[in-house]
């Protein structure tokens, strides 16, 4: 499955979960780690965690890919591996804190369905 196709299942996954604040990142010319990073916020614990919950379910059932997932149950972020994607789930306040988006900044941001 290519990494556009995968993006759109963890934004539908995202939206359908109402998450805050999607931003998606296009690193793949920056990095060889991965094509896109997904940063998106959750409004308590329990949110940021049902998104990366509903993000591997949505994973599981349409890809054959396995996701990786760093955080606990109480993570202020959550980190959902998908290879040629990277879903970083967070509060705010740890979102504000980190601010990956600027460390990104060069990275080109598109809009949540995809489009610059």
């Amino acid at each position: 499955m290519q990494a556009d196709q995968l993006k759109d299942i963890v934004i539908n996954a995202l939206e359908g979960l109402k998450a805050q604040d999607i931003s998606v990142l296009d690193v793949k010319d920056r990095t060889s780690v991965t094509d896109f990073m997904v940063v998106a916020s959750g409004t308590s614990n329990r949110h940021v965690r049902s998104l990366a919950e509903s993000v591997v379910q949505d994973i599981k059932e349409k890809t054959d890919l396995m996701p990786c997932v760093e955080g606990g149950q109480t993570s202020d972020w959550i980190l959902v591996d998908l290879g040629d994607i990277v879903v970083h789930l967070m509060m705010p306040a740890t979102r504000e804190f980190y601010d990956l988006e600027r460390l990104w900044r060069d990275a080109p941001k598109l809009g949540a369905a995809g489009s610059e």
